[in-house]
């Protein structure tokens, strides 16, 4: 197990969110679902309602918490997922964006629950790390205009077409 893992605290979605979450992502599972006690008293949720669910996203472990609507999600925490071609990257972003999920810019994007994902293409980080700054420079401009990555367009304006 790892020492450190995520805890999401959630209004009162947390088992619809895990369990989205690993139907998305490969080797995901939900490992645990914890229950509010029958005596539980505000601001504990509802006695029986669902309290904490484990799950894991390819094989990193997560908890979600349904905590009340105290604390909300901001961009200062998000979670990257590396993709390994274009078409990885137009379905995690289509899925993360369906129902009330809004895009944002340069690859980033907010889930329908609130959580901040960055949609990453491997291409983008191994032409990130080229020692021509001027193409970099070129792909960076061209990236700030996109909200989800297109890597075909980020190569050209990399290659100065």
């Amino acid at each position: 197990m790892s020492k450190i893992s995520p805890f999401l605290w959630f209004d009162t979605q947390a088992e619809e969110a895990a369990e989205f979450y690993v139907s998305l992502f490969p080797n995901s599972r939900i490992t645990d679902v914890a229950r509010y006690p029958s005596d539980a008293q505000p601001p504990a949720g509802p006695p029986g309602k669902v309290m904490t669910v484990g799950f894991e996203l390819d094989g990193q472990p997560y908890t979600a918490l349904n905590g009340g609507p105290m604390f909300k999600f901001t961009e200062a925490v998000s979670f990257v997922v590396h993709c390994k071609d274009q078409d990885e990257v137009d379905r995690y972003w289509n899925a993360l964006t369906a129902d009330g999920g809004q895009e944002s810019q340069c690859g980033w994007l907010k889930d329908r629950f609130g959580l901040s994902w960055q949609i990453t293409p491997q291409e983008l980080l191994d032409l990130t790390a080229s020692p021509d700054k001027a193409a970099v420079g070129r792909m960076f401009a061209a990236m700030m205009q996109m909200g989800k990555l297109d890597m075909p367009k980020l190569k050209a304006a990399f290659e100065g077409r």
